[in-house]
């Protein structure tokens, strides 16, 4: 009987495979739709940089896709089970995610009812496919985490009395070997489908270091998973459809919170075919291995996309609660704002390296790139001096031709910028695309500073205003600044949504002029109209982003590790998974 069910699962789950590309792009073609997730964040703890790094990630696609004409789903939320602490914690999320521009349409939360209702439907589909049966698990048990451990989140340490013993590097409690009855999931039936998959869909999971991180394990053969546990171990979660003995575990629960938040176990099928995730690289294998494979044990797609970023190392250490070393990402951007705590993780954060943290960098990166370069850039096109009608002033073509003549007042390298300016929107919706968000902005600052290159050069304050020909000149330049400006101003809401608005409001956009095919950069050059000629500027004196001074940063104190603690700990960017 064993060689007929397996034939099933494998015919089952290649033709699940094989229509995942089309049934993919049919649905985003057809309905242009687009689904985005974060993890849902495990509240052991208060919220720190990598909680809002994945967020700020999954955020910023969501708005670009806006931008594109996308009607967009974007989930993030909390897994509550078990924790004594949730309610404290799970607030703390939540506030760090409407103060940090977090745009979710929806936050979901393990407690909620439909989400067991999610839950119990998935299981029981797995059930009645075979693909779930009783066995025996065993491992390494952890009684005040409630949780098994797997052999590398297992250390050795001293008690108290001097025996060597055996401890969870997570909590630093004591652990044991034990053996129990559970459900077991039949994984190990699932390995050559999901070599085919991944094979065949290089973006299955981006970076590629990442992909081939996955294929690499996939080497290997799979035993089959624990995916319950005895409720008289685990007392929370929940209980398995048909057997109250028994506790669903943790990361089954947990997965199938993307299903309920696309509607699943009715009308999900819209949402749930354009599904794309942002994770850490510590959850990869639970979200590239065990996620893809129950699913095609559903028979339901498999995500478009896992997108999966690095960590975030304080002062070249990681991040733990002994070393007090934690960045608190809410206190940040009080100091920083909260755009610029999202421009600063965006431009440095490399997804598939680690990246550093420093109060130094981010100080250094924020007065250059949003104070000085774009800030003063937009000061000076729109200061009175300047532009004393506080209009958007007329672009001359003799001063600044099609073509760079002896005659024009304009210069080799201002042609220069001005193909940079044109080809940036394509080079950024590229990387926007890749969720290479730090090559993105890295073009942007590029061009803000030859546009600034531009204004230095030809000094348009030291020009004779009484002189028709020089004023002309000096509303070209001024002109083409602010083509330049509105173009960095509607690339860059996605990453900084309050600066971009403050600047685009500032040169008198209306919101249906903000979109990505509204960019239309420089029309007047190429002889056509342009509809922001004569409109008046912003009324509002705007300051984008306030230099910041490095003795307006206070330092938490560091924690002193307790002797009693045996535990140097990392701290995770997601739930756990035991």
């Amino acid at each position: 009987m064993k060689i007929p069910f397996l034939l099933r699962v494998v015919r089952s789950t290649q033709k699940v495979i094989r229509v995942q590309s089309h049934i993919s792009s049919k649905v985003n073609q057809d309905e242009n739709k687009f689904f985005i997730t974060t993890p849902i964040f495990y509240v052991n703890a208060s919220p720190h940089i990598g909680h809002l790094y994945s967020a700020v990630l999954a955020d910023c696609q969501s708005r670009y896709k806006q931008l594109r004409g996308f009607q967009t789903k974007f989930s993030t939320g909390t897994d509550e089970h078990g924790l004594k602490i949730q309610q404290a914690a799970e607030a703390k999320f939540k506030h760090l995610f409407n103060t940090c521009s977090i745009s979710c349409t929806d936050y979901i939360r393990t407690t909620e009812q439909r989400h067991h209702l999610s839950v119990e439907h998935f299981w029981s589909v797995l059930k009645d496919k075979g693909l779930i049966y009783k066995g025996t698990y065993e491992g390494w048990y952890s009684i005040p985490d409630e949780s098994f451990l797997i052999a590398s989140q297992v250390g050795d340490a001293v008690d108290s009395s001097g025996e060597n013993v055996k401890i969870s590097l997570e909590s630093g409690h004591k652990v044991e070997w034990m053996k129990e009855e559970n459900y077991m999931f039949r994984l190990s039936v699932f390995r050559p489908q999901l070599l085919d998959w991944l094979k065949g869909n290089p973006n299955a999971v981006r970076p590629e270091r990442f992909h081939q991180a996955v294929v690499q394990w996939l080497q290997e053969d799979l035993p089959d998973l624990s995916v319950s546990r005895q409720k008289s171990r685990l007392q929370w979660g929940i209980p398995v459809p048909g057997d109250p003995e028994q506790t669903i575990y943790v990361w089954l629960d947990a997965l199938v919170n993307y299903l309920t938040v696309a509607g699943y176990p009715e009308n999900y099928q819209q949402w749930w075919s354009v599904a794309r995730h942002v994770i850490g690289k510590d959850i990869l294998k639970f979200h590239a291995i065990y996620w893809p494979a129950f699913l095609l044990g559903a028979g339901l797609p498999l995500p478009q996309t896992i997108h999966v970023h690095s960590h975030w190392t304080v002062s070249g250490k990681k991040m733990s609660k002994s070393l007090g070393n934690v960045v608190d990402p809410l206190e940040r951007s009080s100091v920083y704002t909260t755009d610029g705590m999202r421009y600063f993780l965006l431009r440095q954060g490399v997804p598939d390296s680690d990246c550093d943290y420093t109060d130094d960098k981010v100080i250094k990166l924020l007065n250059a790139e949003l104070a000085d370069a774009l800030g003063g850039l937009l000061n000076r096109c729109t200061a009175p001096a300047l532009n004393p009608a506080q209009v958007y002033p007329v672009f001359c073509p003799t001063s600044f031709p099609v073509e760079c003549t002896k005659q024009s007042r304009a210069v080799a390298e201002d042609y220069q910028m001005l193909d940079a300016v044109r080809n940036l929107s394509t080079t950024v919706e590229q990387y926007y695309e890749d969720m290479h968000v730090y090559k993105a902005l890295e073009a942007v600052s590029a061009c803000v500073r030859q546009t600034n290159g531009f204004v230095q050069r030809h000094a348009p304050w030291k020009l004779n205003r009484q002189d028709t020909e020089e004023r002309h000149w000096q509303d070209t330049i001024i002109h083409v600044s602010l083509e330049c400006l509105r173009i960095y101003g509607t690339l860059l809401q996605p990453v900084i949504p309050q600066i971009s608005n403050k600047l685009l409001s500032k040169l008198g956009m209306k919101q249906s002029e903000r979109s990505w095919k509204a960019l239309n950069f420089l029309p007047r050059f190429h002889g056509m109209d342009c509809p922001f000629e004569g409109r008046a500027l912003g009324a509002d004196n705007v300051v984008l982003f306030n230099r910041l001074e490095r003795q307006n940063v206070k330092q938490k104190p560091k924690k002193k590790a307790s002797k009693k603690n045996l535990e140097v700990v990392y701290i995770p960017y997601c739930f756990f998974f035991n």
